[in-house]
């Protein structure tokens, strides 16, 4: 529970350095954080799954858990803003 969380949050993290570091796929500060907490939690599950994070039913809370997840959900979120930055700015066209 306690690693969805830092996920979450650290995909927020994510989509917001995501957003500013790319300012033509910046949504703006809210969307930024939701759709970088959707990533999170994408990035999370997936990698739990693939067994390079810490899967949904770790209940350890050891540094290498925190790094995993604060990894996993910020790539998640700053990949998933990305991704719908460019299909915003192709649809644009």
């Amino acid at each position: 529970m306690i690693g969805t969380i830092i996920s979450l949050l650290s995909g927020a993290l994510g989509g917001n350095l995501a957003g500013s570091l790319m300012k033509d796929s910046s949504l703006g500060t809210l969307w930024n954080s939701v759709v970088g907490i959707a990533g999170g939690g994408i990035g999370g599950v997936i990698l739990g799954m693939l067994g390079l994070g810490a899967g949904a039913g770790s209940e350890a809370l050891d540094i290498g858990t925190i790094v995993s997840n604060v990894a996993s959900g910020g790539v998640g979120g700053g990949v998933l803003l990305a991704i719908i930055g460019m299909i915003r700015s192709a649809m644009a066209k």
